[in-house]
């Protein structure tokens, strides 16, 4: 049964990168994660079969668990992910951005497959993505960084671009994100979804001045000796 209960989804989605289950069913547990994104180097960690991780993220959540391809032509791609999304109903086929898995995009959109296409470092990028009929784009701010360049510029550049294009149902899933910060401009520049590290997302919660306040008023109720149970 999925630990989530069923609701309306409002403003930006929030994904948490990782295949840890015990991470992903804690997180689950406050309501507030609407989906996971997984990746080989992520299953890897785990030491866990595959399938049996994936079968499990999808359990606990009841929103998009994105599960990467391996094989790099399109066709075995075209096959992986149709093993993939035979494993549950909320699996959605990452795969990366090359030409052949722009052309399994393409196949698995058609086929009635939600579409991830991962490692997108650019704007021209992410438009060939949603031509493609990918349901997200996945641009890396994290990876440009640390490149010396401006990722959150690339999120701005295809937010522009998708927002022309009405025609464009492509939502931008940022990811790659290495602090709250980047959360915070992706938020305001209005991409649809967020993917973060468990520290992460848990960061957001986190400022010194409410923990400050908080043991000030624990330290006020303590000196009137009452309980409320």
């Amino acid at each position: 049964m999925c630990m989530q209960s069923e609701r309306q989804t409002t403003g930006m989605k929030f994904f948490v990168d990782t295949a840890d289950t015990n991470e992903i069913r804690d997180l689950a547990e406050t309501g507030l994660l609407d989906g996971v994104t997984t990746n080989p180097s992520l299953v890897a960690k785990t030491g866990r079969d595959f399938i049996d991780v994936l079968k499990e993220i999808c359990a606990i959540v009841d929103g998009p668990v994105s599960a990467e391809v391996t094989a790099t032509e399109a066709a075995a791609m075209i096959a992986e992910g149709n093993k993939l999304a035979a494993v549950a109903p909320n699996v959605t086929v990452k795969v990366p951005l090359t030409w052949d898995g722009l052309k399994a995009c393409r196949a698995l959109t058609q086929a009635g497959t939600p579409v991830n296409v991962t490692l997108c470092f650019s704007a021209n990028q992410a438009l060939l993505a949603a031509k493609a009929g990918a349901t997200f784009i996945s641009p890396f701010v994290g990876r440009l960084d640390d490149m010396g360049q401006d990722g959150m510029e690339l999120i701005a550049e295809i937010k522009t671009i998708y927002d022309n294009y009405p025609a464009i149902e492509t939502e931008i899933l940022v990811a790659s994100i290495r602090h709250p910060i980047h959360l915070k401009q992706a938020a305001m520049m209005g991409a649809d979804v967020a993917t973060l590290p468990p520290d992460v997302l848990r960061k957001l919660a986190s400022h010194p001045l409410t923990d400050k306040g908080l043991a000030a008023f624990l330290a006020d109720w303590q000196k009137t000796g009452q309980k409320i149970l």
